[in-house]
């Protein structure tokens, strides 16, 4: 298969899932919501190709910003060098956030470059907070 890379440069998607919509319900406070949106489809073999196991954290940096997801295994193959993450507030940290009036930013086909890392993924209630400087309680979402 090669050698091992340590970064890995790929053209991020986004878009909708049914997880994501369903957790939504719950709040986007809840864990599953969490565990359905902070997520990054990778690709089986650009996962072998970093050494990265299913499950583990991949840090996602694009001219945007950057953002530490749980890695997964992509179930729409092949596609190497392709990366999906849901929409929701991790996305929106490595998306264009100009809508050169259309009223939706560019979700599609964002270059990027993929890491392994041991950082943790932030959890909504901080990228609130320290991102966008707003805070939540329990109730809200």
């Amino acid at each position: 298969m090669g050698e091992l890379m340590t970064r890995l440069k790929v053209s991020l998607v986004t878009g909708r899932t049914i997880d994501q919509g369903k957790w939504k319900e719950l709040g986007k406070l809840s864990r599953e919501y969490m565990e359905s949106v902070a997520i990054c489809e990778i690709d089986p073999d650009d996962l072998k190709r970093l050494g990265l196991r299913e499950g583990r954290n991949v840090r996602v940096k694009t001219k945007f910003g950057s953002v530490v997801l749980k890695a997964k295994k992509s179930r729409r193959k092949p596609h190497r060098g392709v990366i999906f993450i849901p929409y929701g507030p991790w996305a929106n940290l490595v998306v264009n956030p100009e809508t050169d009036g259309t009223g939706m930013p560019s979700l599609k086909g964002v270059d990027a470059e993929i890491e392994p890392t041991d950082e943790d993924v932030m959890p909504l209630e901080r990228i609130l907070l320290h991102i966008y400087g707003v805070g939540v309680s329990a109730g809200e979402g």
